[in-house]
């Protein structure tokens, strides 16, 4: 995404963590104040919130060499309302608040990195919003594994539905649509 020296990297790694995540473990908990941003190097992420009816609803999923963390409340030091969940055993780079800073400040590309990283979430974003609002469950179906290649191997189906906006049951519909036309 940048150039960066040798030097410059060794530098931003050096307060950063290496560590293996199981299946399961929860990353951030709603009510928490977000201060590290996770890089997935190989495994699966999951954002949700619960909303007052107790119904999780998954917001994100971060694949392999991706950021995740509830930017929003990172950005602004507030707590976090998502929960970062691990659905597969996951390696990721943990980068506190201090690395990323430190990012920022002397890095010659550093405030170039930030503004692409927040770039490329606001245009995931936009574009769910739009996939919410203008496409078809079944064009939003369709469309799910150009996001996230072999979802459908990775993620139970009722966190797919719910990703989809839409009941589990109307995603075993699509499925088996799909299936009699093949």
């Amino acid at each position: 995404m940048i150039n960066i020296s040798e030097s410059e990297m060794e530098n931003f790694l050096k307060n950063c963590l290496s560590k293996k995540f199981k299946k399961k473990e929860i990353l951030s908990y709603p009510g928490s104040l977000p201060n590290e941003v996770f890089f997935i190097e190989s495994g699966l992420v999951r954002v949700c919130l619960t909303d007052q009816n107790g119904t999780e609803h998954t917001i994100h999923l971060a694949l392999e060499n991706e950021f995740i963390c509830d930017y929003s409340a990172f950005i602004r030091k507030e707590l976090s309302i998502y929960s970062l969940e691990v659905l597969e055993d996951t390696h990721a780079i943990i980068l506190p608040r201090s690395s990323i800073d430190w990012g920022y400040t002397h890095m010659k590309e550093g405030n170039k990195l930030g503004r692409l990283i927040a770039e490329f979430y606001f245009i995931y974003q936009d574009n769910r919003i739009k996939n919410q609002f203008i496409r078809t469950p079944k064009e939003r179906y369709d469309s799910i594994t150009e996001v996230f290649p072999n979802i459908h191997n990775r993620v139970p189906q009722h966190m797919i539905a719910s990703y989809l906006g839409i009941t589990p049951i109307h995603l075993s519909r699509l499925k088996k649509s799909d299936r009699s036309k093949s």
